[in-house]
Parts: structure tokens; sequence; C-alpha cells
């Protein structure tokens, strides 16, 4: 079941939020104006976790931002955060599943909510970032229809992932 957050169950937020293994990244390659890839897997896996974000309660008051929450059994499994951005995409600027629901179709339930909330937003389609370097999740967005938009080497320079480049994905309506 998928629920947008609420003042209720906003101490759901950031539970669906943990750790995943780095295994490989993408190569992205622009060509004849198109975006393609490869791949490169590492001989060498490591651990990688995203920080926790601070909950928001203007996602739960903002018409143009929304969390949603993905329940099994009453458990709290995966989230989307999304907003309306200025180029009339909805951003997603996060999206996580416990990693024991990933490659369970969860990850593309939340999708399928986020397009029809940007839909109702009369947003153009959905766009987000990821890192080169999660190739899980640059295939969850191929395989979900997603193409890659840019790639910004520069994004990272100032943190310790400074050797990750920031891939833009784009799911046009």
């Amino acid at each position: 079941m998928i629920t947008r957050m609420t003042h209720e169950n906003i101490n759901d937020y950031n539970k669906s939020n943990e750790s995943l293994v780095v295994f490989g990244r993408i190569i992205p390659i622009y060509e004849n104006g198109n975006w393609t890839y490869t791949e490169e897997i590492f001989s060498e896996q490591y651990i990688k976790k995203y920080d926790n974000n601070d909950v928001d309660v203007s996602y739960i008051e903002d018409k143009n931002k929304a969390v949603f929450f993905y329940y099994e059994s009453n458990h709290c499994i995966g989230q989307i955060r999304l907003r309306t951005n200025w180029n009339g995409f909805a951003f997603v600027e996060d999206i996580a599943v416990a990693s024991d629901w990933r490659l369970r179709g969860v990850g593309t339930e939340l999708l399928m909510r986020a397009k029809e909330w940007a839909t109702q937003n009369n947003q153009l389609g959905l766009m987000l970032e990821t890192q080169d370097v999660n190739l899980s999740a640059c295939r969850f967005y191929t395989k979900n229809n997603f193409v890659i938009g840019g790639v910004d080497t520069m994004l990272y320079t100032n943190f310790s992932t400074k050797h990750e480049k920031a891939i833009f994905w784009y799911y046009k309506f």
C-alpha cells in the first residue's frame, strides 16, 4: 500500500533508507546528441549509505511537494520524495527501498505513484539525480524507461565522494 506522508505517519520518514553495495559504475557516453553508457564492474565492492534527511513538514502542507511511503504489513519499506521543479519536471529528490525488499517491484510502484502525482500537478515528466557508482539505481532507472539527460563531473568536488559523477535521469510523459 502506498500512502502520502501525513502528520500521523511522519515518523516513518527515513525508515527505508539503508545502505547499498557498490559493485560498479556506469560510464556515460554522449555521441550524436544521445546519451548511452557502458558498465564497469569493480574488482572490490564497498558499502555506501546515504545520510538521512531531516523530515520537513512542508512536504505535507505544500501542494508542490510530496512524500509517499510504501507499506507492507504495516511496516514502511519504501519512500519517494518529490517536488515540482522550475523546468516543468517533477524532481525526485529521494527514493529508497529497504534492502530486503529491493528487486521486488517496490521502487517501480513508487515511481508509478510519482508519475501520477506529477501528472496531477501538470508536470512534463520526472527527473532525478544519482551517482555513476550507484549501478543498481542506474540499471533500475534504465529498466523504468528513464534516459540520461546530463552528467555533472563537479557536483561532488567538495566531498569525500569527489570521484563520483552526478547522472541526471529523465522520464518524459
